[in-house]
């Protein structure tokens, strides 16, 4: 799902929230949104506070958040999605940055 056009619903967001087992200040993405602009820094903000921000610019909202029968989490770094796959990978992945990830890495899940 295109999330910056099609945000997900409050109430979806905090049950994804709630199955990854993160709160909703780990959820937010702070580099090249308006994190700084809005003072979402401040500790004492409640989730409920966080979570509207997220609502109103889904661009806060940090990817990717991987949802499978083997649950849901914030996959940052990439290779944390490797858990929730059906089956180990048959060969290594290169990341972004070249870092190679993969069962032939001694990377199984």
């Amino acid at each position: 799902m295109e999330y910056l056009q099609t945000p997900p619903s409050r109430a979806l967001l905090e049950h994804l929230i709630a199955r990854a087992g993160i709160t909703p200040r780990a959820l937010l993405r702070q580099k090249g949104t308006p994190f700084g602009e809005l003072g979402l820094a401040d500790e004492s903000l409640s989730d409920a506070a966080l979570i509207d921000a997220m609502m109103a610019h889904p661009i806060l909202i940090n990817r990717p958040l991987v949802v499978s029968p083997k649950g849901v989490r914030l996959c940052r770094p990439s290779e944390a999605v490797l858990d929730l796959l059906p089956h180990p990978l048959p060969t290594p992945f290169v990341k972004e940055d070249g870092d190679v990830v993969g069962a032939a890495c001694g990377v199984t899940t």
